[in-house]
């Protein structure tokens, strides 16, 4: 397989569930660890590393944590590679400044990996956006009637469907084998309009080849 294509293997198969809990705010979330345990056998399976390092830099009074996630070909040494900053806090209740540093630079590895395997936490209760987009859903749903939701579950993708992953594929290289047993399918036509679209959020993250 193709650099590309062990990427979007492990951005399809990997699943990190949020099995930290905070007492406080009262919500369940997933930490840099959590990612890394859940990526060490999809990359066994790959013959893929990540290799992170951290850059410390300084913007006026401020320090910040360059975080830079590599996923190596460790068949072909190809790398593709994800950054994420996150800034040092001036203090932190309890935590000497060693530990302030080694907080955050777990903080921008954790949304460095985000990025690198399309791991959504826009939701969760660390982020800026959170209040935003869950006040956001709350009213989508209302204007959302249930079954559409269950419908979209059931019905299979069309032939224009098909063509525009067909165009994707060719247009990333990806062997079209990792797509169907990725999601289980003997064809693409026994895909779901559920699949479809999540297919294709993936694709869009993913390179067009150029070799």
């Amino acid at each position: 397989m193709e650099i590309q294509e062990k990427l979007l293997v492990i951005q399809t198969k990997l699943n990190a569930p949020k099995n930290q809990y905070n007492k406080f705010g009262n919500y369940n979330y997933r930490n840099c660890e959590d990612i890394l345990e859940a990526l060490k056998p999809l990359l066994e399976e790959v013959k893929a590393s990540v290799v992170i390092t951290d850059e410390i830099s300084q913007v006026g009074e401020r320090f910040y944590i360059k975080a830079t996630v590599n996923f190596i070909d460790i068949e072909t040494d190809k790398t593709i590679a994800a950054q994420a900053f996150a800034r040092e806090a001036v203090s932190k209740k309890g935590m000497d400044e060693s530990q302030i540093t080694g907080a955050t630079s777990s903080y921008a590895r954790k949304y460095a990996l985000n990025g690198l395997f399309l791991i959504d936490d826009t939701k969760d209760a660390d982020s800026n956006e959170f209040k935003k987009n869950s006040d956001k859903k709350s009213k989508e749903q209302e204007n959302v009637p249930p079954k559409n939701q269950a419908e979209d579950k059931e019905i299979k993708v069309t032939k224009a469907m098909v063509t525009t992953i067909e165009k994707e594929l060719a247009r990333t290289n990806v062997d079209a084998n990792t797509i169907l047993d990725c999601y289980k399918v003997k064809l693409f036509e026994d895909l779901t309009v559920v699949q479809y679209k999540n297919f294709m959020n993936r694709m869009k993250k993913t390179p067009t080849y150029e070799g």
